[in-house]
């Protein structure tokens, strides 16, 4: 089974359809919220995920969009962004991000958006944290986004490791005594210095789990994002990847 996960799209549909092409022939999508926000095409791209079969989970965008006062925790850029986000986006976008649970199992993986242990809030980047997530699930390996930047944390027994995966890294994910917390990066708006789309593919027969990158339309997205009164930083933050 190869499984295409993906995470943090922000309503970027050039940057998600660039993807899904890159990937090509997958037995299943899985997300890991942020659906939506910041981007210019919620709707669009939370139709093409649904067409696509995709499951997952729900961000804290994917909840401010709903209504939830998670916008009181976003800055002035964010907020204005999803102010918009809620101007625009329909009944059915809505009625499907809000169906989303905040965390769900797949096979081996526990699927969130933050952390195992606060799936909507929690930015995992040190060691420690990973620790405490690990333990935090029943399943053998975890599955997180929300910080935008490829990463993945390894348990081998009492040792954890850290490793900033480039495009092609393969980990395996049959090592003895090894558990796994798998971050893709980000699809809509990368912030590891590498503007390109990012995107982890899973392959449960080879039992590997590989990164991959692709470049798509920046400035076209750039262009619909200026049309529609976004924050121009926004915008601009995609060129650089940060």
């Amino acid at each position: 089974m190869r499984i295409a996960v993906i995470s943090d799209v922000h309503s970027n549909l050039h940057a998600l359809d660039a993807v899904l092409a890159h990937v090509g022939s997958v037995d299943a999508i899985w997300h890991l919220g942020d659906i939506v926000g910041y981007g210019p095409e919620p709707d669009a791209v939370v139709d093409r995920l649904a067409t696509a079969g995709a499951i997952g989970v729900r961000g804290n965008h994917d909840s401010a969009a709903c209504g939830g006062n998670e916008i009181d925790w976003f800055n002035a850029e964010a907020r204005a962004a999803m102010e918009w986000t809620r101007r625009v986006i329909s009944p059915s976008t809505v009625a499907w991000l809000t169906a989303l649970p905040a965390r769900r199992e797949e096979a081996d993986f526990t699927l969130v958006h933050g952390s195992p242990l606060d799936p909507i809030w929690e930015y995992l980047t040190t060691t420690a944290a990973a620790r405490d997530n690990i333990a935090a699930i029943s399943t053998v390996h975890g599955l997180n986004g929300h910080t935008h930047v490829p990463m993945a944390f390894s348990l081998d027994g009492d040792r954890m490791g850290r490793i900033a995966p480039s495009e092609g890294r393969t980990i395996e994910l049959e090592l003895d005594g090894h558990r796994l917390l798998l971050n893709p990066g980000s699809v809509g708006q990368p912030r590891d210095g590498d503007p390109r789309a990012s995107y982890l593919i899973l392959d449960l027969a080879a039992r590997h789990a590989q990164w991959g990158r692709v470049a798509y339309d920046i400035d076209a997205v750039r262009a619909q994002m200026r049309a529609a009164g976004l924050p121009f930083r926004l915008s601009e933050r995609l060129r650089h990847g940060f």
